[in-house]
């Protein structure tokens, strides 16, 4: 398990991710400050950094957990279809036995998260990050972590949907058996599909059509 956080853009950015700020939760310097038990020019000049990657708004003068409208989400769906396949066929290229272990024991060990969204949610960005890693290509991880610091900015998760976490891990069973097979193209589109599913799911959560567990 990763040490947490300990730097104030780190530990504020945690927090939105986890859920703990929510989409157009307001955010005070002096909170924060109390909060994560640091002075306030660190937590000021975090607070200026997020406002610049767009992961905070302003509403008059404070600032604000932003959300996503229906447009900027599709195409941050569309860009992570692509990045992420482009992932995980470089990952049936370049993936060591050992990279393909983990990915194979994560699958496994996330049947004992079925019912709990939260923190299959959790488990299901672990698994993707591991998918990044073992594409070798620091650049691509890069922009990876940007697309997925902005899912972070969605409220809720596509995985709260009734019977979406089985499905899942199917497809994730699916996408690290191509990658195991070293077969670029079978991985690329397994990846791909799991995103498209994961978005149709999300758009008929927005509309109720589905039921969310939570």
């Amino acid at each position: 398990m990763k040490p947490p956080p300990t730097d104030a853009y780190s530990l504020i950015l945690e927090a939105i991710d986890v859920g703990i700020f929510k989409p157009g939760d307001r955010l005070v310097e002096s909170d924060l400050a109390e909060r994560f038990g640091v002075s306030r020019t660190p937590i000021r000049e975090a607070l200026q950094r997020l406002e610049t990657q767009s992961m905070l708004t302003r509403d008059g003068r404070s600032l604000i957990v932003a959300s996503l409208d229906y447009n900027q989400l599709a195409e941050l769906y569309v860009v992570r279809a692509e990045l992420e396949g482009l992932a995980a066929g470089l990952a049936a290229r370049h993936a060591t036995p050992e990279e393909v272990r983990v990915l194979r024991d994560m699958v496994e060990d996330d049947r004992s998260l079925l019912g709990k969204p939260s923190e299959m949610a959790r488990a299901n960005r672990r698994f993707h990050k591991q998918i990044h890693l073992a594409s070798h290509n620091r650049f691509l991880v890069q922009q990876l972590d940007l697309v997925h610091r902005s899912m972070a900015l969605l409220a809720t998760t596509s995985l709260a949907a009734e019977g979406r976490d089985e499905d899942a891990l199917k497809e994730h069973s699916a996408i690290v058996a191509a990658i195991e097979a070293q077969d670029e193209n079978a991985a690329t589109q397994a990846l791909r599909d799991h995103i498209s599913k994961a978005f149709v799911t999300r758009l008929k959560l927005d509309s109720g059509e589905v039921k969310s567990t939570v």
